[in-house]
């Protein structure tokens, strides 16, 4: 599995997790707290203007990495210029580039170790009332891992299918892409298993 931390080291990661992850949850309830499309296109303005304070390689990186979002926003418009409210599309669109394109930069820029340990700290309230918060820690750390590890995948399987076959895969991946993520996850298992991070379930 691998990470989805950019390798290219800039003014951010220097920065504490808890403070980069404060601000992105405020500036998403901000985004949310407005309609105005002005507003929301100059904060997509302004996430690119982040962006490039890395320099071209992180610039080029961070868009590959919200590739995945176009066909999203391809939806989104599609549907509300159908039903006639291409404002209201454009105002969700606007919005959702923007809170995940921030949330992209944020992922970029920290390490998961510190996202765990931001979380860990967040958590401590419950574990002092007798919970045990150390799945929850461990599935938010397995989500991210696998994140990129599945879409990888995605593409493998893309192009083994225009290899043998001239139409487009569509769909017709989503059966074995599942059947991959389900195998990565029960040898994820497995290997917590052996290594006491899970527990093995009791048989009746």
């Amino acid at each position: 599995m691998i990470s989805l931390t950019s390798p290219v080291e800039i003014w951010s990661h220097r920065l504490p997790a808890g403070l980069k992850l404060a601000a992105l949850s405020l500036a998403t309830v901000l985004l949310f707290a407005t309609d105005n499309p002005a507003l929301l296109g100059g904060a997509v303005v302004a996430v690119a203007g982040l962006y490039g304070t890395g320099g071209v390689v992180f610039f080029r990186q961070g868009l590959r990495n919200l590739r995945v979002l176009w066909p999203f926003l391809l939806l989104i418009a599609l549907w509300h210029g159908a039903t006639g409210q291409m404002a209201a599309g454009l105002v969700v669109a606007l919005r959702l580039l923007a809170a995940l394109a921030l949330a992209n930069f944020v992922t970029m820029t920290t390490r998961l170790s510190d996202m765990v340990d931001v979380l860990t700290v967040l958590l401590t309230p419950f574990r002092r009332l007798g919970l045990s918060t150390r799945a929850l820690e461990l599935s938010i750390a397995l989500v991210i891992r696998f994140t990129p590890t599945i879409a990888d995948k995605g593409k493998l399987l893309s192009l083994s299918w225009r290899a043998r076959s001239p139409r487009r895969p569509g769909w017709r991946i989503v059966v074995p892409m599942a059947a991959l993520a389900i195998d990565d996850a029960e040898h994820v298992a497995e290997a917590l298993r052996a290594r006491g991070g899970l527990e093995q379930p009791r048989r009746p």
